[in-house]
C-alpha cells in the first residue's frame, strides 16, 4: 500500500470517527481501525491517533487561518484532510511539501475545487508560520 493509499485509509477512519461523534455514538478508535484495515499499518495508526490526540491544537491552528470560517463547519472528509495535513506538518518528520501535496491530492479526489483551494491556503499558511517560528 502506497503512502497515498495509507493517507486515504487514515482519512476514511477519521471520517468515520467524526461521523460517530457528531451523532453521539460511542466508539473505540481501535475497533474502527480494525474494521477498516485487514492488517494494521503503523503509519495509518500513528496519523489517526495523532490527529485525535492533538485535535484541539490542530483545530486552533486551522481556525486561525480559515478566514471567516470554522473547521467544524467543514464536511467530515474535509475536516479529516485538513487535520491530517496540519498534524503531519506540525508533529511528524514528513517533509512539509509532501504533507501539503498529499492533502491537496486527497482534496482534489474527495472535495470540491473551492474547498481544495481553501485547504491549500490554510496548509501553506501553517507551513510558512511554522517556518518563521523555527
Amino acid at each position: 500500500m502506497t503512502r497515498h493509499e495509507q493517507r486515504y485509509k487514515a482519512m476514511t477512519i477519521l471520517y468515520q470517527a467524526f461521523l460517530y461523534e457528531s451523532n453521539n455514538i460511542d466508539y473505540n478508535i481501535d475497533d474502527i481501525i480494525e474494521e477498516q484495515m485487514e492488517e494494521k499499518i503503523k503509519f495509518v495508526v500513528s496519523i489517526v491517533k495523532g490527529v485525535l490526540e492533538e485535535r484541539e491544537k490542530i483545530d486552533e491552528i486551522a481556525n486561525k487561518y480559515l478566514e471567516n470560517w470554522d473547521i467544524s463547519r467543514l464536511g467530515f472528509t474535509d475536516q479529516a484532510i485538513i487535520r491530517m495535513g496540519i498534524y503531519e506538518i506540525m508533529w511528524t518528520d514528513t517533509p512539509d511539501v509532501t504533507c501539503i501535496d498529499e492533502a491537496i491530492e486527497l482534496a482534489k479526489e474527495y472535495s470540491d475545487e473551492k474547498v481544495c483551494k481553501m485547504i491549500n491556503g490554510v496548509l501553506d499558511k501553517v507551513y510558512h508560520s511554522k517556518d518563521s517560528n523555527e
